[in-house]
């Protein structure tokens, strides 16, 4: 069993930087992968970054080469930092897990679910 509570969401001018943080709780935090999705008002939640056991990490063509995932196993935490933030990545970010070492793009894959944080970002 994993808990997941996510933090650091608020509010940013476009062009700024947010880090989010989700902590988790379990004894097995290494085991899982990881992933972050977002949910716009009226759009389906989407996948944004993933970072499996290993290590590797994925992301949506959108967020690449302005979002980083990394985890610290020791701290039971994984992060996304968010730079150069547009209106378009306003959304409840979530943080999500599965055990094993694949990191899926598809919700149903994902067993663990955080309550999600506000990012607005604005123009």
């Amino acid at each position: 069993q994993v808990q997941l509570v996510e933090s650091g969401g608020g509010l940013v001018q476009a062009g700024g930087s947010l880090r989010l943080s989700c902590a988790a709780s379990g004894r097995t935090f290494s085991w899982y992968s990881l992933g972050w999705f977002r949910q716009a008002p009226g759009k389906e939640r989407e996948f944004v970054a993933g970072i499996s056991v290993r290590q590797s990490s994925y992301y949506v063509d959108s967020v690449k080469g302005r979002f980083s995932i990394s985890r610290d196993n020791a701290k039971n935490m994984v992060y996304l930092q968010m730079n150069s933030l547009k209106p378009e990545d306003t959304a409840v970010y979530y943080c999500a897990a599965v055990n094993g070492n694949t990191v899926y793009s598809q919700t149903a894959q994902y067993n663990y679910w955080g309550q999600g944080t506000q990012v607005t970002v604005s123009s």
